[in-house]
């Protein structure tokens, strides 16, 4: 039986983004799936029309628009950029202030288990930028006191990129043919299995209310079934 949840994402035309998007709109568990963001995409696939609910804010100004996260049972925030495409304090501002006001807004808004794209390496004590950012969001985010809070902390995401980045594309093509096919789970993470972890682990009971989720831990989460307890097993009331 459906449990008829309503999904909230932020950063939903990020790579990770559009890839759990396609995930939600697949699985029957979710009946409702509203996308937050700068701008509204075209889309064209009925599934996606059906199920999504478009609303456009201002990060900047994100305190002027808590109404857009209302009526969300679950946050994934997928948010997310560059030190190289945005420069320091654009990366700071993205992945740590628009992270947490988001955050913050899906807590107020009543959300109940909010979900975190990291990265491996996150910390806040570090001295480079990138994964101290990281670790500064996700110790933020441990503060807030949410029902329930998983953050993942994937390896090299492996997608197709739209925007096009020529020395991470010969860095992802050369660990595709050598180091992905002998040991996957190492040092990469095909997008589809972040997407899937994050969808399945929204219906799976019994984990702790704050989660830090290393690459091994998503791809056993991706092998999971939906209605699952922590130990893989189906729920009671399912069986």
């Amino acid at each position: 039986m459906s449990t008829g949840k309503t999904a909230l994402v932020t950063g939903y035309t990020g790579e990770s983004g559009k890839a759990l998007v396609k995930e939600l709109v697949q699985n029957t568990e979710f009946k409702k799936i509203i996308l937050v963001g700068r701008r509204k995409v075209d889309f064209t696939e009925d599934g996606y029309k059906q199920k999504t609910e478009q609303r456009e804010i201002d990060f900047d100004k994100i305190d002027e628009y808590a109404e857009a996260f209302r009526g969300a049972d679950v946050h994934f925030c997928c948010l997310g950029t560059t030190r190289g495409k945005a420069g320091a304090e654009g990366f700071r501002r993205v992945d740590y202030d628009y992270v947490v006001g988001a955050a913050r807004l899906a807590k107020q808004e009543g959300c109940e288990h909010f979900h975190l794209v990291s990265s491996q390496g996150a910390n806040e004590n570090s001295y480079l930028l990138y994964p101290q950012v990281k670790g500064q969001s996700e110790a933020a985010l441990s503060k807030m006191g949410f029902l329930r809070l998983s953050i993942y902390r994937p390896a090299m995401l492996m997608v197709d990129r739209t925007e096009h980045r020529l020395f991470e594309g010969i860095a992802r093509s050369i660990i595709k043919h050598t180091v992905q096919r002998i040991a996957p789970e190492w040092i990469t993470t095909p997008i589809e299995v972040l997407a899937r972890a994050m969808c399945y682990n929204s219906f799976i009971t019994g984990r702790p209310s704050v989660e830090i989720l290393d690459n091994h831990a998503i791809f056993r989460l991706a092998e999971q079934k939906p209605n699952a307890t922590a130990d893989g097993t189906k729920r009671a009331d399912e069986l």
